[in-house]
């Protein structure tokens, strides 16, 4: 009997001294084999730590000490790709909850702003009607110049009645309108 025969003997009679040399001729190569594919030391490390242990616990008997070999690389491989496969699905499922997250950040978000528009449009309409129209056209993006011109006033008037507007929003939204200008609604 040659000495791999007599080895794959003793690894099925469960001899913990063929298991200490099936790790010592074994583990090292098997590691490095697996980082291959998984390319972190410490998950090869535990897949082929995994395996040892499926050998010692298992009743399986092998055929050759080139079967039991080939058996030690294929299942090396396959629980290496199995380990990148079980990490893309995490990492998918990662990738769906910040997604998820985010758009609902988002969409507190936009309930926010919301919010802020209804309460400064529901303060303008309070404003006297001059006032009123003069803010709106200044929310619209109209200049000073281009207010006095399509109203018939002067840029003084606009100013004016611009800085009312201001001056009765920031009264009757307090803290709010700071917030509003963190948004840049103005």
């Amino acid at each position: 009997m040659s000495q791999e025969d007599e080895f794959l003997q003793r690894i099925h009679s469960k001899s913990v001294t063929a298991f200490r040399e099936l790790f010592r001729e074994f583990y090292n190569t098997l590691v490095l084999f697996s980082m291959n594919y998984v390319e972190r030391q410490e998950v090869a490390e535990d897949i082929v730590q995994d395996l040892f242990v499926s050998i010692w616990e298992r009743d399986t008997r092998y055929a050759s000490y080139n079967s039991f070999k080939s058996f030690l690389y294929n299942s090396v491989r396959n629980g290496s790709i199995n380990y990148l496969r079980h990490k893309i699905v995490e990492d998918k499922y990662a990738a769906s909850v910040i997604q998820e997250e985010s758009s609902e950040e988002y969409d507190d978000l936009r309930v926010m702003e919301d919010e802020l528009y209804r309460l400064l449009f529901k303060t303008v309409d309070e404003l006297p009607a001059r006032c009123k129209e003069i803010f709106q056209l200044h929310m619209d993006g109209k200049s000073n110049d281009e207010i006095a011109s399509l109203l018939n006033l002067s840029v003084m008037t606009v100013k004016t009645q611009k800085k009312r507007a201001m001056h009765y929003i920031r009264e009757r939204l307090g803290g709010i309108y700071f917030v509003m200008l963190a948004f840049q609604m103005f």
